[in-house]
Order: structure tokens, then C-alpha cells, then sequence
């Protein structure tokens, strides 16, 4: 799955994406392309269920401090049957 975020009308700029259970879901291949649109690859265990969630933060490039979250998607994770 891909997770596209489009750029954001303040002064804001998207910085990173975590998972809250990176055994469940694991974002990898984050990018921030020129025009303010970030992209990350999200994949799932497909052995384990359970939730996580997914979060999104955002700064303003001028300002000290760590960035804030600002977008969070909550995810079921359903294992595949072992049998038919």
C-alpha cells in the first residue's frame, strides 16, 4: 500500500512517517517530492494480527523543535488463512 499525502497549505512541511507497531506495519521508501507531496510504502506481516497506527508528522523548516503529528491512520492488520 502506499500512503500519498498531499502538500499542505500552511507553512508546515511533512518530515517522516512511524508506525506504532512496526512488526505489524512497516513504512519504508519515505520521499518528499519538490512540489510538497509526501510518499511512503506501507506493508503488512501477513503471519500476525492486530492494530497499528500508522502517524504522520509536520514542522515548519524555520522553527527549532520536533515535529508534531499531524495525520494518523488506524490499521487492522487480518492474517491470511493458512488452508483453504
Amino acid at each position: 500500500m502506499t500512503l500519498t499525502l498531499r502538500p499542505r497549505l500552511d507553512d508546515k512541511r511533512w518530515t517522516g512517517v512511524l508506525s506504532s507497531a512496526p512488526a505489524l506495519v512497516v513504512a519504508s521508501g519515505w520521499r518528499v517530492d519538490a512540489d510538497g507531496t509526501a510518499h511512503a510504502s506501507l506493508r503488512c506481516a501477513g503471519t500476525r494480527g492486530g492494530t497499528a497506527q500508522v502517524t504522520a508528522a509536520a514542522k515548519a523548516p524555520d522553527l527549532a523543535g520536533a515535529a508534531r503529528p499531524v495525520f494518523t491512520l488506524d490499521l487492522d492488520v487480518v492474517p491470511y488463512a493458512r488452508e483453504g
